[in-house]
């Protein structure tokens, strides 16, 4: 695949998608949907949900053209063996880690709750990673496998924007990798947080990535698709 310009801020960016991959943070089924653990918790998860759309057109447009699809999801061993106690005792005991939720033992592997919801289930042959922490580079191999295919580039969605999306960027960052944040496949429970760590990744001179609206990106990468379909066609 051909370098493509990013319209981003700080800057356009420009990017060689054969070393890029999409990373899809947490779309699970106890943040996002009514009845789950972010509801539990007092939050309003329609702002969440009104970014599974963008979400899903990115996702398609990025398998159009066979990029790298990766997704995560934070949740912990069934013993909690992988939690640390502090983190464990935190807040309420009836919507801490291991208690139960709605969808099962809140954020435990396994549990329906822990899963991807239906909209961006995974396919055949993109990796989930399962993260024990905010960030998706703490006690995975999420830099191993990335390393392996030489990617340096990542765009990112997912929630929420100030925690998980916005730790991921951060860890990225420190290993040398370039993240550009999809402005609108991002989402928080509180607007005023999306829009602070928004700020925050772009902010002098993009001192932790990028961020750019999808729109732009999947028109381009919407063009690509024909054009590789139509020479396919014509083989």
């Amino acid at each position: 695949m051909p370098s493509v310009t990013v319209e981003a801020e700080p800057a356009p960016l420009s990017v060689d998608l054969d070393r890029s991959a999409l990373v899809i943070i947490d779309m699970q089924r106890d943040f996002l949907e009514t009845g789950g653990f972010g509801e539990a918790l007092g939050n309003d998860v329609s702002r969440l949900q009104a970014v599974v759309a963008p979400c899903r057109v990115i996702l398609n447009s990025a398998r159009a053209l066979n990029m790298l699809v990766i997704h995560t999801r934070e949740g912990h061993r069934p013993d909690l063996s992988d939690a640390p106690a502090l983190k464990v005792k935190r807040g309420d005991p009836k919507t801490r880690i291991g208690a139960v939720g709605p969808m099962g033992r809140i954020l435990v592997r396994g549990e329906a709750g822990h899963d991807i919801i239906p909209e961006l289930y995974p396919i055949n042959g993109e990796p989930v990673i399962d993260k024990p922490g905010k960030g998706a580079f703490y006690q995975t191999d999420l830099e191993l496998m990335l390393r392996n295919r030489c990617i340096d580039t990542l765009f990112v969605c997912g929630v929420t924007t100030e925690v998980c999306v916005n730790t991921t960027v951060r860890e990225a960052n420190d290993r040398g990798f370039r993240c550009i944040v999809l402005s609108d496949c991002c989402a928080s429970y509180f607007p005023e947080f999306h829009d602070a760590g928004l700020a925050m990744i772009k902010a002098q001179g993009g001192i932790f990535g990028s961020v750019a609206e999808s729109r732009s990106l999947v028109d381009t990468l919407t063009a690509l698709s024909v054009r590789s379909a139509k020479r396919f066609a014509t083989q």
